[in-house]
């Protein structure tokens, strides 16, 4: 199909809408925005990112009490975790099923904050929103006792 001036191709997607394609020219040029209109990103485009990153976890660090909390305690099973970890892998899954619960209560908190942003008056569906992204935190956390008490606890019990 011709659209202005321009040859464009048709994908077929699962729920019978066409999204067109661009020339496949255009994948070639680096100044071409992809499928979804992103520009290629540099250096200074991933500092941007960065920043913003820092931000985020400075904005997270002063006004949630939870991630507070939750860094607290990274700062003691992070270090252990390391130690008691046997070996690389046993490393980063203890380390990283604690780092899994702050990426998601920056998640939770960002949910909140967006649905505070309309308005502090009671909605069962803004309620049953933030039930459930506490409810993910909870269970994130259950999945470091499993993965500790998995990894850690044999050497306990035998030795």
């Amino acid at each position: 199909m011709w659209q202005n001036g321009r040859l464009l191709r048709y994908l077929r997607c699962a729920s019978c809408l066409f999204v067109p394609l661009p020339r496949p020219s255009a994948f070639a040029s680096s100044h071409v925005a992809d499928l979804y209109g992103h520009l290629p990103r540099g250096p200074a485009g991933v500092l941007r990112a960065a920043k913003w990153s820092l931000l985020g976890l400075r904005a997270a660090w002063l006004h949630e009490s939870s991630f507070r909390l939750e860094v607290c305690v990274f700062a003691v099973l992070g270090p252990l975790g390391w130690y008691l970890g046997g070996s690389g892998i046993e490393r980063v899954l203890l380390i990283g099923s604690c780092m899994l619960v702050m990426a998601m209560e920056l998640m939770n908190s960002s949910m909140e904050a967006v649905i505070e942003r309309f308005g502090a008056e009671r909605h069962e569906l803004a309620g049953r929103a933030k039930d459930m992204g506490s409810a993910a935190v909870f269970v994130l956390m259950m999945n470091v006792v499993l993965v500790w008490a998995v990894l850690l606890g044999p050497r306990w019990l035998h030795g």
